[in-house]
């Protein structure tokens, strides 16, 4: 049986190449967008994405910026970078600063609007300090059913971005930090009489890993274990 072809990823990638967004060159992540982002197509979405591309250079970068525009028609996007980016587009806006200063995150916020984020993208720095510290400013402006994105997780292993190879480290590292979060979607099954959630246990849905990326999707979490209650286990499971 032939499979019919996925249009929308194909348009997702001919954008990619279109605007020269390596993230369907060198990467294979257009098709992991088109998965998850593919319901969200012609809603007036609010995308961040951190990291604009070109470095140094204010007249490069902003490829991944206008594909997304262009994929999402209706929506606005948002983009930060460390270095300053003259980019004035329309439904395109950008800012400077580091993707860990609060006061230029808390900027962002306002830009967004009450409502918050339907999509944040982090493809900045790649250090782990940078990535988690965005999130835990970042993910509880993610709206309800929005995605939160980290891409080019390799370099979660590699010494130049900040993580050695020992123990110590490694725990430290973005990838140690997201894995974490997968407990906290089980939270409700965990034997602690007393264990007070905290908000990525109650509000992280889904975690998604890939190579080289991650997904991550708010919504609440808090169904009830079929077994537990108050996290404590019933007398006929003690030992």
């Amino acid at each position: 049986m032939t499979q019919e072809p996925d249009l929308a990823q194909d348009e997702l990638s001919r954008l990619a190449l279109l605007h020269g967004s390596d993230k369907n060159a060198g990467h294979s992540y257009t098709a992991l967008y088109n998965k998850h982002f593919t319901p969200l197509r012609g809603q007036p979405v609010t995308l961040l994405e951190i990291g604009i591309g070109g470095y140094e250079d204010p007249e490069a970068g902003g490829a991944s910026l206008r594909m997304w525009r262009d994929y999402f028609d209706k929506g606005q996007i948002f983009g930060l970078d460390f270095h300053p980016k003259n980019i004035d587009e329309e439904r395109l806006r950008v800012f400077q600063g580091s993707q860990a200063d609060p006061r230029v995150l808390a900027r962002l916020v306002e830009a967004a609007g009450p409502e918050g984020f339907d999509i944040i993208i982090d493809d900045g720095s790649h250090r782990s300090e940078h990535v988690t510290a965005s999130f835990m400013m970042l993910f509880q402006f993610v709206k309800e059913g929005g995605w939160y994105v980290v891409e080019d997780t390799q370099t979660s292993y590699w010494a130049k971005f900040g993580t050695l190879d020992t123990e110590g480290a490694r725990r430290l590292s973005m990838m140690e930090f997201f894995k974490n979060l997968v407990d906290g979607l089980n939270w409700r099954e965990v034997n602690a009489p007393g264990y007070r959630p905290n908000f990525t246990d109650m509000n992280v849905a889904e975690l998604h890993f890939y190579h080289n990326i991650i997904f991550v999707r708010k919504g609440r979490n808090d169904e009830e274990s079929n077994v537990l209650r108050n996290n404590r286990v019933p007398q006929w499971l003690r030992s």
